[in-house]
Order: structure tokens, then sequence, then C-alpha cells
């Protein structure tokens, strides 16, 4: 079987290798999944939140392996990875009470001699194709409401970061029944394009970026399934003039520069009023030269860790190359050593139009503009192809909702970017970054069909 290398980014040594899984192989483990789904399509909301609940159980009591996992093969630093494992384990528990608990129309005579009931199934066999920023969480943001609706699913973890997602399946192994929830490891062909043109997948969940996000839709057009996809995002921070400098120079190091910007709701472009524009450099800019990179190994004190790639490193130094005219505060290079590192940068002296501020960078890099007027902000906000995340930066009440009204996104925080996030509330993107929501109840509608049932009376 042919396999593929996964490296540690921040020392660029292979640390493992997985199989490079061809288009027949993908085909036993749907055949696998088609022979658990008629007994799985019997099990009650009981028996699936009792799954859920259990492989919640095996990522709280694993929790510190799994992220240590995560910080070698993604080099993201240990405080980011030990965070998520806490929020998998909530997320799973909340779509155990989801299962529970689905509400809908009553049923009732709506026509008159019919009784009408609505039931809301499952679709059958789901695939997730799962992003590199985020392989174990993003990947129960896909299986938890997914095994809650009653599917059984197949996941794809990215080919750079499968580790975390391979070990926590070998950890439930006891506990997942079988056929009910597999993975498959490969490259994106065959591996992962014979998911979506596969007759027997009904949905195809992608968190990825738009070009591969409108190949999957292509491909999946062909035998009509289900595609949902979030497909990243180029967040505004609208700073306006009465926010406080220091607050948001410290909201903006953790929104610009967590997973070394490698996050599609990442604060990218700085939009700031013109009598704080200045106050706000002052204060940013000595924050963000505090940040201390390194290789996460290195102690449990490192902010920022590399970027996933060389490839992805170039290309992050390639939008800081051909960035004319723009002014670079700090930051804009490597740190020399063997890992794939870029320093946190802060690019001034932008225009609107400009590639930098229209394109995801995904990157530890952000922008800072200075807009005339609120009118101003809100056009060059939603001034791009985007719309996952936004957030808005005042004390002014009136002014905050107003804003959060205009802000063509998904998600709006207000004085705080980022970091509010809750196994409650979805997350899905406006315009080109995709459609669907993961997380909260609005997810369940991704992973269900809906039937009208009616019964004569008499």
């Amino acid at each position: 079987m042919a396999t593929l290398d996964v490296i540690n980014p921040a020392t660029a040594e292979t640390i493992d290798s997985v199989p490079n899984m061809t288009a027949a192989e993908v085909d036993e483990v749907v055949e696998t999944a088609k022979q658990a789904l008629p007994e799985w399509l019997d099990a009650t909301p009981g028996e699936r939140a009792a799954l859920l609940l259990a492989l919640a159980d095996v990522i709280e009591q694993n929790a510190e392996e799994l992220a240590q996992i995560e910080s070698r093969n993604v080099g993201k630093p240990l405080m980011a990875s030990r965070d998520e494992m806490p929020f998998c384990a909530d997320n799973l528990r909340f779509f155990a009470g989801a299962a529970r608990n689905l509400e809908g129309k009553s049923a009732g005579e709506y026509i008159k001699g019919y009784t009408s009931m609505i039931r809301r199934e499952p679709i059958g066999i789901v695939a997730g194709i799962c992003p590199w920023n985020y392989p174990l969480m993003m990947a129960i943001w896909k299986l938890g409401p997914a095994i809650a609706a009653g599917n059984v699913q197949i996941l794809k973890p990215s080919e750079q970061t499968p580790m975390s997602l391979l070990r926590f399946m070998e950890l439930a192994k006891d506990v997942i029944p079988k056929g009910v929830l597999q993975v498959v490891t490969g490259d994106g062909v065959p591996t992962g394009e014979r998911l979506v043109s596969h007759p027997d997948i009904g949905l195809v969940s992608l968190t990825g970026d738009i070009a591969t996000g409108k190949l999957i839709a292509r491909n999946a057009s062909e035998t009509l399934k289900r595609v949902h996809l979030e497909l990243g995002g180029k967040a505004p921070m609208v700073v306006f003039d009465d926010a406080d400098p220091a607050q948001v120079a410290e909201g903006i190091k953790i929104a610009g520069f967590w997973n070394s910007g490698q996050d599609c709701t990442a604060g990218s472009r700085i939009i700031a009023g013109p009598k704080i524009y200045d106050a706000l450099l002052e204060a940013l800019v000595p924050a963000i030269e505090g940040i201390k990179m390194g290789d996460p190994a290195d102690g449990d004190d490192i902010e920022m860790g590399p970027v996933i790639t060389k490839d992805q490193q170039d290309r992050i130094l390639g939008f800081l190359d051909r960035a004319k005219g723009a002014t670079v505060l700090t930051g804009g290079g490597t740190n020399g050593g063997k890992g794939w590192f870029v320093k946190p940068t802060i690019v001034t002296d932008v225009s609107q139009d400009d590639e930098i501020v229209q394109n995801e960078v995904f990157g530890p890099v952000i922008t800072v503009q200075r807009f005339a007027d609120d009118n101003q902000a809100i056009e060059w906000a939603n001034g791009v192809r985007y719309g996952l995340a936004a957030s808005v930066w005042t004390r002014d009440v009136g002014r905050a909702l107003n804003a959060a009204r205009k802000l063509q996104f998904g998600t709006v925080w207000v004085n705080d970017h980022l970091v509010p996030i809750s196994s409650e509330l979805p997350h899905g993107g406006y315009k080109s970054s995709g459609y669907g929501k993961d997380m909260s109840i609005y997810s369940m509608e991704e992973y269900t069909q809906i039937k009208h049932v009616a019964m004569k009376i008499g």
C-alpha cells in the first residue's frame, strides 16, 4: 500500500506515515458503512446519544495525549491544542442531547380529512472532509450532528494532519459499532475525490478553501448529493474611535495570530477610525513583537508555532513580496530555522483592492487600514468575497448594533474576536465563505431530510 509521510512543521522532520488510499479502498469502506446502516437506522435517539457520550469520555480521558499529538502534527502551541479538548468533548455532549430533543411542526389536520406529520430522517451515509488547522475539532464538528441525526459517517482528515483523529479512533474503537464511524486517509485525489463521487454517499461536508469547495460542489452535482461548505474567510475587525486601543491590541494579538493566523475566522483586516489609528498602532506593534514564537515542544510558554508546510510559508511570504507600496511595520520574514515559521507581521499603507486585503493569506499577517467615517468602515469590511466572521469594537451600543446589522458575515462579535464560541451557537458563512452551519441545533438540518406523512382519516 502506498503511504504518505506526516511532517512536524516545527522541525521539518517526518513523524509518521499513513496509507494513501485508492478509490477502490474507499469503496470498501463505503461498503462497510452500507452494511452497518440498516441496524444504525433503527438505533433510538438514546442509543445514538450514548455513543456520543462515550466518545466525549474518550476525549476527556485522553485529552493530554491527543493535545500533544495535535501540537506536534500541526505545530500549534500546547496551550492551544489543550484548550480544544474540553470543547471537543462538550460538543459531543451537546449533540448527545440534541439527538434526544429534535423539535418540529406538530402533527395535525392541516388538510380536511387528513392528519399530517413531519418526520426528520437521516440522510444515510455522509462524508466529512476535514482541514489541517484544527484536525480533531473540525472532525468533531462533523461527526456530532451526523451521528446524532442517525447517519453513518466516513471522515477524511487532511493528508498533512491525520494523527490526532487516527489516535482518537484507535482509542474509541471499542465503543464505535462496526461501520458507523470510519476514517480514510490519503490525498485529495483519489481518496477525497472518491468520497465526493461515490453514488451511495448522500452528503459531503467540507471545511477548506474556496477552490476546493467549488470543485467538490461541481463533482457532487453528478450524483446530486448534498454539500455543506465552510470555505474560509477574511475577517475584518472594525475599530471605532471610542474603543480602548490597549484592549483592541490585545484582542488583535489573539484574533490575528492564534494558531499562526491559520484560522478561517482570524482577524486579518484591521479597519480603524481616523482618531484611534495612530494610538492603536502604538499599542499594537509592541504587543505583536512580544509574541513568543518557536517549536511548541520547547515549552508551554510558546505562543505561536510554525505554519503547516513549506508551500504555505512560501505562499504567505509571496503575499508580502507582492505588496508593493505597503509598509511592513514588524515581522515579514522567517526565523531562519529549519521549521516553517513566519514572523508575526503587521502591514500598513494598503488599499482596499490590494491582493493582501482581498485574498485570504491564512498566516500570521494582518493589514491595518484607516477609514474616514462609519459608512466607509462598513463598506470596506463588506468589500471582500468572504463572509464568515467579523468584529466591531466600540463603547457605543447603538453603533455596535448598527454595524452588526450591516456587516455581511455569519458571525459578528462585539468587543472581542475569535474567542467566544459555544456548542449551542452556529458557525457558518455568507457569500463565498460557503453555506450550511456547524455546531448548534441548526447543524442538524445539514444531516437530516424532511418527510411529510399524510394519513387519510377514516
